[in-house]
């Protein structure tokens, strides 16, 4: 049984990966922005915890996480806003892995992206380009830290059913299903050889156990 914290605990790959690990036994708090998802997050199977980390501070985060074994961090902006994005994809999430360090969490596994990187190729006057700024620095951040970091890049995230299998070795981003997202994440959380490990991945044909080994 392990203590794990999901930031963004209302999001799609968080309500399919909340129920995967409290079947398991483990002991799942949701961290959510807005009260009215309560309800939702409970039907999955976490303690949910109404936090509004886009503006509360490192303390705060830190107390947060007292006492829990792994953060995984799925929280994000949505897109849109830059500014918004800048401050929950990047400041957010960088607060909360220095406080996952206070707190004594070791474990930080974090939701990226398939392209994300500081060589993410994405012009200024593109849309998007304020998340892949965030999502590089926050993911740099996290690699230079102490904790025992996951850097997951799933490919376009789709709705189909999870069929447990995926692809890691591929150099192109195809897509991938929001059920195996959850379902890896939920595999490295009990597999220490991700730990250290940015881990690219598309549906695929290889069981997602066998995918991760390194």
């Amino acid at each position: 049984m392990a203590r794990i914290v999901i930031f963004g605990g209302h999001g799609k790959v968080a309500l399919l990966l909340a129920p995967l690990l409290s079947a398991r036994g483990d002991e799942v708090t949701a961290v959510i922005r807005n009260p009215d998802h309560v309800d939702d997050v409970r039907a999955a199977g976490a303690h949910p915890v109404v936090f509004d980390v886009e503006h509360e501070d490192q303390a705060a985060i830190a107390a947060l996480l007292a006492g829990h074994d792994a953060v995984v961090w799925s929280a994000g902006a949505g897109g849109g806003d830059p500014a918004r994005t800048r401050a929950v994809d990047r400041d957010a999430a960088v607060r909360s892995m220095d406080a996952a360090a206070d707190a004594g969490v070791r474990r930080y596994v974090m939701v990226s992206y398939f392209g994300a990187s500081r060589d993410h190729g994405i012009p200024t006057d593109n849309p998007f380009h304020a998340y892949a700024e965030a999502k590089a620095a926050a993911d740099e951040h996290l690699r230079s830290s102490q904790l025992e970091w996951t850097v997951l890049g799933p490919s376009a995230l789709t709705l189909d059913e999870g069929t447990g299998r995926i692809d890691t070795a591929s150099s192109e981003s195809g897509q991938v299903s929001r059920a195996n997202v959850a379902q890896v994440i939920a595999q490295v959380l009990v597999d220490d050889s991700t730990a250290g490990r940015t881990i690219r991945f598309n549906d695929g044909e290889t069981p997602i156990a066998a995918a991760l080994r390194p």
